[in-house]
């Protein structure tokens, strides 16, 4: 009798219910556009929630026709305003503001994390925070405006969202892989590549990660973001200063 009273609801329906159980509201205030709502759950429907669920639809396609919106507005706004630069510049420009870091730090703006549709697995492994799926989910958006409104309210919502990175554009200081950068530059003085650990403290829904880069048992740069990933860039990025000034420092 009692598993005959436990009534299993179908793939659409648990769809339909974790949509409706986040008030999407403060998201589309920050993006500044109206999106309907079947468009919308299409574009936060992460793959592992959709396989969870009888394989539903999921927003991988509309991730694919944000990346290519999100591509040529930037690039396009880069061309104008930076009209003296080579294109080997704005190229590096236009690949840092949407590599995955830059469209991540909009995802985090714009609170976008609670309101992805996870399935268990992603969700116990702090899917939310995770820089791809904050990423993926960010083109996927793009994607669902740009179907519903069109090219050019869609390069609108990209370029204001995007508009303090366009601002501050550098072909240097865009390129967010400062762990490859410190690598090479390792490298250039015949020092070992540096080692990172990171801590963590806090809630597991609000955890705050501390990581060091380390080189030959010193530390050269510290971290702290939401993010073990970012807080590891950021060590990069600040050990980078320290061997600008003194590169000597690594030697053994």
């Amino acid at each position: 009798m009692s598993r005959s009273k436990k009534s299993r609801i179908s793939g659409e329906e648990a769809w339909q219910q974790a949509y409706e159980a986040v008030d999407h509201t403060p998201l589309l205030t920050a993006l500044g556009i109206t999106v309907a709502d079947e468009g919308l759950r299409l574009a936060l429907t992460h793959r592992s929630f959709a396989n969870e669920n009888g394989h539903l639809p999921n927003n991988e396609r509309l991730e694919f026709l944000g990346d290519a919106v999100l591509g040529l507005s930037v690039a396009n706004k880069l061309y104008e305003q930076y009209p003296t630069r080579p294109e080997s510049d704005i190229s590096k420009m236009r690949a840092g503001i949407v590599s995955r870091y830059g469209l991540a730090d909009i995802a985090r703006e714009i609170g976008l994390g609670e309101h992805i549709l996870l399935g268990k697995g992603e969700l116990v492994t702090q899917g939310r925070e995770k820089d791809s799926i904050l990423a993926d989910t960010t083109e996927a958006i793009f994607g669902a405006i740009y179907l519903e409104h069109g090219f050019e309210p869609a390069r609108q919502v990209i370029l204001r969202l995007f508009k303090k990175k366009i601002d501050s554009a550098s072909a240097l200081s865009l390129h967010q892989d400062f762990k490859t950068a410190l690598q090479e530059r390792l490298a250039e003085l015949k020092a070992p590549m540096a080692v990172y650990t990171a801590t963590s403290v806090g809630p597991d829904h609000d955890l705050t990660f501390t990581a060091h880069a380390t080189v030959n048992d010193k530390v050269l740069g510290t971290g702290v973001k939401g993010n073990k990933k970012l807080a590891e860039q950021e060590a990069a990025r600040e050990a980078l200063a320290v061997l600008r000034d003194n590169p000597a420092v690594v030697r053994a």
